[in-house]
């Protein structure tokens, strides 16, 4: 299998550049951006953004509350933060919804957005400042669940993680071994049943990207358990 990513720029690129579908199909970007006008008093966002009244949102999808080091919080954030709070699609959606439910004695003054279409688009245009999962739906700053059947017996396989170990360097062309999530997602410490059903949506072409089809495609049942078995623990 060695060879396959020779072009190993060209498929981030395309990785990249599949990541502004992936942020509209969360909701309207164009939208979201004008509904962030009511954010954009205290929080900025995009190339230039840096920390105000609030903190910038540049990254937020993965990010842990109070997360930003150069920023005073309110001790409610920290509270949240100490305690485990991430911001994902869920708990982003929930905190816009009703920020004071969520984040009891946050200092923030805004009510929150009450219709759920708002909210999507508004998390869309957010979205486009966040690393790209590149239409990986189990990857931050996605995080949507898999939605793709697969045979239970293709489920139970138990992969073999040493093997995994050395078929790693496939994906580690383009994903990065530490975690990062710069510009392509971070495939470390997946649910090995998640890894699993995505790499046989890309091999069946369930899902559609030219990079992923052909890498599925060679890969078969065992070795794509053993790489989830693999990646599952790597950095643990």
């Amino acid at each position: 299998m060695p060879g396959i990513f020779q072009t190993s720029l060209a498929a981030a690129a395309l990785f990249a550049f599949a990541g502004a579908a992936v942020a509209q199909s969360l909701g309207d970007v164009s939208r979201g951006e004008e509904l962030f006008g009511k954010c954009s008093g205290c929080h900025q966002v995009g190339p230039e953004a840096k920390n105000r009244v609030g903190p910038h949102l540049n990254g937020i999808f993965g990010r842990s509350a109070a997360g930003i080091e150069d920023f005073s919080y309110s001790k409610a954030f920290e509270r949240a933060g100490s305690k485990g709070l991430e911001w994902h699609l869920d708990t982003l959606d929930a905190f816009l919804e009703n920020p004071k439910a969520l984040v009891p004695g946050t200092r923030m003054s805004f009510r929150g957005f009450d219709d759920a279409e708002d909210r999507a688009d508004v998390l869309a245009y957010l979205r486009s400042y966040s690393a790209s999962p590149a239409n990986i739906p189990e990857a931050d700053p996605t995080a949507t669940p898999t939605d793709h059947d697969i045979d239970p017996a293709i489920l139970a396989i138990e992969g073999d993680r040493e093997y995994g170990e050395y078929l790693s360097s496939e994906c580690t062309t383009c994903h990065q071994a530490d975690g990062a999530d710069k510009g392509i997602p971070s495939i470390v410490l997946w649910h090995e049943e998640d890894f699993v059903v995505a790499m046989h949506a890309y091999k069946n072409k369930v899902r559609e990207h030219p990079v992923m089809n052909m890498v599925a495609g060679r890969l078969g049942d065992e070795e794509i358990a053993a790489l989830a078995a693999y990646f599952a623990t790597l950095g643990e």
